[in-house]
């Protein structure tokens, strides 16, 4: 017997090392360029935002080509289409809320404490900024902006605020401005006005409604629509001018009517089975309802 419980615990021990050398995470992690062939890599610069919350352009051996000493949420240069033709501009945080400035949730992540969201130039001066008029206290921008033709910018911001039949006193709400060169809001949209056209089931919504996370929808893109073929063949859902969002937590990905402010087209949140078609879609597709279909999405 004792021989017996001799080989189980060294069997257990070997089993124990094994596993500890398999999943153990590592200690020392490369830094700089690990990888680039350029046969199979264009020869471009990289922008990005790092932990030390500056802005980097570096090239493709990993050389610092320049730097803003601001983090974007995310970082990207602009067109010069859209800036006159004027090139190196970038939109960035400005600066971040404290609790005496603003109603934000208690415990957020800094990614929802962006008080002021400004484009600098390439010498970092700034051109345009906006937040301290924002709804809020702050323009709590979040994932993604984009600067429109007409020179205004569609933001994507987190709101604080109490939204009818929820549990908790206050969400974090999606909203979306658009915000003129002068900082006015001259459109808005927040999701907690329009909860009954995601597609949640009314047992799902019931769940979303007594959820004790405040952050229920968490949307991660944010995009206008844009030239596509369904819209010039003459479908409206398509205007170039909507807006597309995508709901990692909800699970669904809709497009907003800009006229209307409501929910024209969608993908989920829930796939519920459907004959198969004739056409060979791949399975997740073939459960899409009929007007969300691969045909009818925009290009």
């Amino acid at each position: 017997m004792k021989k017996l419980h001799l080989a189980l615990a060294v069997g257990f021990l070997a089993a124990m090392l094994w596993s500890a050398c398999v999943w153990a995470e590592p200690s020392i992690y490369p830094t700089g360029v690990t990888r680039y062939d350029p046969g199979k890599a264009y020869n471009v610069f990289v922008l990005f935002s790092g932990g030390d919350l500056k802005t980097h352009l570096i090239d493709m051996d990993g050389s610092e080509v320049h730097r803003w000493d601001h983090n974007g949420f995310p970082s990207g240069l602009l067109d010069p289409a859209l800036t006159g033709g004027k090139r190196g501009h970038v939109i960035l945080w400005l600066g971040i809320i404290t609790g005496s400035q603003t109603g934000t949730i208690p415990g957020l992540p800094l990614a929802y404490k962006n008080k002021v969201l400004g484009e600098l130039d390439w010498e970092s001066s700034v051109v345009w900024q906006w937040g301290d008029t924002a709804p809020g206290g702050g323009a709590q921008q979040h994932h993604d902006w984009s600067r429109l033709p007409n020179g205004n910018t569609l933001i994507l911001s987190g709101l604080a605020r109490s939204i009818p039949g929820f549990s908790l006193p206050q969400q974090l709400d999606e909203a979306i401005y658009e915000v003129t060169a002068n900082g006015d809001i001259v459109w808005k949209w927040a999701a907690g006005d329009h909860l009954g056209e995601f597609g949640f089931t009314p047992e799902a919504l019931e769940l979303v409604r007594k959820s004790d996370h405040p952050d229920y929808l968490h949307v991660n893109n944010m995009r206008p629509v844009g030239p596509n073929h369904w819209f010039r063949e003459g479908d409206a859902r398509f205007d170039p001018e909507n807006i597309l969002i995508s709901s990692r937590d909800a699970n669904f990905t809709i497009i907003i009517d800009r006229k209307s402010g409501h929910v024209v087209w969608r993908l989920g949140p829930n796939y519920a089975p459907r004959p198969l078609p004739s056409v060979g879609w791949p399975d997740a597709q073939r459960q899409l309802p009929a007007e969300n279909r691969p045909d009818q999405r925009p290009a």
